[in-house]
Formats: structure tokens, C-alpha cells, sequence
């Protein structure tokens, strides 16, 4: 049987905190932080089921870390570090052979070098799977959106950060022409003839975020920016727009003014097996908001490198290259992950309203 464990935290303060303190719906969003800050890391759950298709198998068990997302971002990074070590901590007596870090926990300080420094068991971010999903899914949402890659327009926001470099050439593989979109011109255009004998797509560059994205019909945005920077005015109707950045490149005006926009967050992953997960406290079923046997990218990475017994801090600081995003989409698809759906805002987007915006955009139903 092989072993990881997976740090979680609150996403959304009083929701999330409500599922095991219901009082918290009712307390002021600084109150419950206040209250999380001084709460030890605990494990929450235990995940059973995960059965490889060609034969291994593995549990693990979700550490929850009780910081929100402004709290990852505004406290000391130090603080925020013993935190996650404590997290790993906790796994590492639990018996887990590697652990993975989910949403703000990968983002903040150095990507987890730090912390992987301090534990006896490999780190992994989970990022190569997160941008190979969210590649995947931006292909699958042009899709069932009626775009034709090799006719359409992409864009990359964020370009010429690691992860934005690694998506503007996957995806550039794919379409009719791209546009790298950042802040330095300079940047842009050494990262543009940098990527351009790799590609046999025309590739442009703008520093104007409404320049970038008025004729692009599929979009990445990645950027680090601390604010929403994707306002509705600026996307082309019927476009596909897969935000992989924390905090959110897209402002949740878009998903409320825009409902001719496909906005999503990545991929739903199906885990393969009967994955089922339990509250460590009261034994019952526990879950993290995702419909059952479904997962994140980033567990799935840490699920899939505890499957093929690959105990080592595989995704690590916070550079993402093509060849780890292409190794670990071998890796889970030898192993049966597989892309299944939509989330959009924290929430599971169905077919049915996939198919609602596509209509709503002007273009024929396949």
C-alpha cells in the first residue's frame, strides 16, 4: 500500500470553517481568522480507494492547514511556514511517504523548497499536473464551446512567468496563432523568440491586457498579480478563459455580467478506484466541496507519484517546464486520471451549462 497526505485550508472562511464549527456562518470573516491563526494544523481526513488501473494502490490523508487565503498572503512568511511544516509534521507520522500542497499553500514564499527542506518526506507543488489539466481544459472547454484550435486566437496573461512560459507552449502547439500577454515588453518579446522555433504558430506579444485578450478565443491567465485583472470588457464573446493564478486573475464580474464566457479554474480530475474520504474526527463522509471520486490536479499529481512509488519532491520552487507538465500527464494517464468536468469559481460546472453559455454565445450546438 502506498502512502501521501495532502495539505488543504479554508477557501472561503465561513463556508469552509461552518463544515465543523457552523457557527462560523454567523461570526465576521476577521473573527474567524483571528480564530484560525491560533488553531494547530490537524489532520481532517482519510482517503481510501485510490486504486491505479494497472494494479497499485494507495491512502492517504488531508491535513488541513488553518489559514484562509488572505492569511497565506498577508502574514509573515515565516509563520506561514511552521505552519506547513507542522502539516508535514503530522503526515509524516501518519505514515505518509510524500506529501503534496494544495491552492495558496504552493504559492506562498519559495514553492515549497522551504518546507521540503524541513521534512523528512518529499514536497511536491502539484503544479506540472495543474498546468497540463489546465491546458486540457482550456482545450476541452474550446471543445465543447465550438472553437477550432487550429483556426483560433490564444492567449497567454502572465506569459513570461514560469508557468505562463511552460502553458504558452503547450497550447501554442495547438492553435492558429498566439499572443503573449504581460507588463515588459522586453520580457515578452525575448520569451516570444525564445518559444518560436518550438512552434510553428504565429506569436505576438502586447502589454495591454484588453489589447491582448479583445480576439482571443481561448485564454490562460496565470499572472501574479494581488487583484482581478480580467474585467468583463475585455473578453471576446464565446471565449474560453482558464484562470490557473492565485490570488484570481478574473474577477468574479465576469462569470455575473458575462454569460456568453466560459470561466474555469482548470479540470475537475476523476481519481481512479473508489476514492472515498472520511472524517479523521467522527469517521463519517467528508468532503472538499468536489463531486465524489473527483480531485484537484494538484492531489492528483501527489496521488500519482505515491502510485508509481515516485517518492521525491517532483514539482518544487516555483518554475514549471514542459517536459515535468508532459511526464506527469503520462503518469496519471498510465494510471487512469482522467479530466472530468469543470469548476468555475469554486463551484462544479455541468455540461448542461457549458452547453447553455455556447448557446448563449451564438454558436450552434455540435
Amino acid at each position: 500500500m502506498e502512502r501521501f497526505a495532502f495539505i488543504i485550508h479554508p477557501i472561503d472562511a465561513r463556508r469552509d470553517v461552518a463544515r465543523k464549527y457552523p457557527v462560523a456562518r454567523y461570526l465576521p470573516v476577521p473573527c474567524i481568522e483571528w480564530f484560525l491563526k491560533r488553531h494547530r494544523p490537524l489532520c481532517v481526513a482519510h482517503v481510501t480507494g485510490v486504486r491505479s488501473v494497472v494494479g497499485p494502490e494507495a491512502e492517504g490523508w488531508f491535513i488541513g492547514c488553518p489559514l484562509t487565503p488572505r492569511q497565506f498572503l498577508s502574514l509573515p512568511v515565516e509563520d506561514v511556514y511552521a505552519k506547513l511544516v507542522e502539516c508535514g509534521r503530522i503526515a509524516e507520522d501518519l505514515g505518509a511517504r510524500i506529501i503534496g500542497l494544495g491552492a495558496f499553500t504552493s504559492v506562498v514564499g519559495d514553492g515549497g523548497a522551504t518546507v521540503a527542506s524541513r521534512l523528512r518526506i518529499p514536497v511536491t507543488t502539484g503544479n506540472s499536473y495543474t498546468v497540463a489539466t489546465a491546458v486540457q481544459g482550456a482545450v476541452r472547454g474550446a471543445d465543447l464551446m465550438g472553437v477550432h484550435l487550429p483556426q483560433a486566437m490564444a492567449a497567454i496573461v502572465g506569459a513570461t512567468g514560469s508557468i505562463g512560459a511552460t502553458c504558452a507552449v503547450m497550447l501554442g502547439r495547438l492553435v492558429g496563432h498566439l499572443v503573449l500577454v504581460g507588463r515588459d515588453r522586453v520580457r515578452l518579446e525575448a520569451l516570444a523568440d525564445r518559444i518560436r522555433p518550438s512552434l510553428s504558430t504565429p506569436t505576438s506579444v502586447a502589454t495591454d491586457i484588453a489589447d491582448g485578450l479583445r480576439n482571443a478565443d481561448v485564454v490562460i491567465t496565470v499572472s501574479s498579480a494581488t487583484e482581478a485583472i480580467v474585467l468583463p470588457q475585455h473578453v471576446k464573446r464565446g471565449a474560453v478563459v482558464c484562470d490557473v493564478a492565485r490570488p484570481r486573475d478574473v474577477s468574479i464580474a465576469v462569470a455575473r455580467e458575462r454569460d456568453d464566457v466560459l470561466v474555469i479554474e482548470g479540470g475537475l480530475v476523476r481519481v481512479p478506484g473508489a476514492m472515498q474520504c472520511t472524517s479523521a474526527s467522527s469517521g463519517k463522509p467528508f468532503s472538499f466541496g468536489f463531486p465524489p471520486g473527483t480531485a484537484y490536479a494538484c492531489m492528483s499529481e501527489t496521488m500519482a507519484l505515491a502510485l508509481e512509488g515516485r517518492y521525491e519532491s517532483f514539482t518544487l520552487g516555483k518554475d514549471v517546464s514542459v517536459e515535468q507538465a508532459d511526464e506527469l500527464a503520462r503518469l496519471c494517464d498510465k494510471h487512469g486520471f482522467a479530466l472530468d468536468g469543470f469548476r468555475s469559481f469554486e463551484r462544479a460546472l455541468s455540461y448542461d451549462e457549458v452547453a447553455a453559455i455556447r448557446q448563449r454565445a451564438g454558436r450552434p450546438a455540435s
